[in-house]
């Protein structure tokens, strides 16, 4: 099984979501975020007033997916999430040892 975390910009969550139910996705969770990389935030005007904004808001989807959903995921977050410009995000791809359903003690593939 593996962990996908996708870091994306907040007006493209309701696309990704779709994106994901059509491969087939059941269960994500998510969550609001700020954060910069390289683009190390960007300048505002607020009242007149030019102030530094260092941290952006974003978007994290966490998702454990079977090996064989995994990349189908991948694909749909990177084609529905790119915008081509900078602070498009990340995803990141980790290897889940063990998943425990708390309620009924299921565990693994049967858990998610």
């Amino acid at each position: 099984m593996k962990k996908i975390e996708a870091i994306i910009k907040p007006f493209k969550m309701d696309d990704v979501r779709e994106a994901l139910a059509d491969v087939g996705v059941t269960g994500m969770t998510v969550t609001e975020v700020k954060g910069f990389g390289r683009q190390k935030g960007h300048t505002e005007l607020y009242r007149g007033a030019e102030y530094q904004v260092d941290f952006l808001p974003k978007i994290r989807i966490d998702l454990v997916l079977p090996d064989e959903q995994a990349e189908r995921a991948i694909e749909a977050i990177m084609q529905t999430a790119q915008t081509g410009k900078i602070g498009d995000g990340k995803i990141f791809v980790y290897d889940v040892e063990r998943v425990i359903r708390i309620r009924t003690g299921e565990e693994n593939e049967d858990a998610v």
